[in-house]
């Protein structure tokens, strides 16, 4: 399995994890987040994979977010509802993302990511 990069290329963190992969030479398939925003489908899949909260998975600090008010609904919503939600626009998706074989990457934090390097 490729590794699968999911970016929005206007974002800086995005910019600096995409950096840190070709730095060390991972291979990897680029994917605009608003070109080809994941689907439910995936979504479901990688969220799954992840062991993470549906929450983790929402951009909270974007301006869809913030525009839809779900700080306030994502507590009466089931997740099937949210996995539609984020599915519905890339921008509602924390990002980076890294879909790999040695597991699924939200955001960029250095230390998380270095596992990838480990042999």
């Amino acid at each position: 399995m490729k590794n699968i990069f999911i970016e929005y290329p206007k974002c800086s963190t995005c910019q600096k994890a995409k950096k840190w992969l070709e730095k060390n030479n991972i291979e990897f398939v680029d994917r605009n987040i608003v070109e080809k925003t994941p689907t439910q489908e995936e979504l479901s899949k990688w969220i799954e994979q992840s062991e993470q909260e549906i929450k983790k998975w929402f951009n909270t600090s974007g301006l869809k977010y913030k525009e839809l008010n779900l700080k306030e609904k994502l507590s009466g919503m089931s997740d099937k509802e949210k996995i539609e939600i984020l599915a519905s626009n890339g921008m509602l998706i924390k990002r980076p993302l890294l879909i790999s074989e040695k597991g699924i990457f939200i955001g960029f934090k250095e230390e998380n990511w270095k596992k990838l390097i480990v042999k």
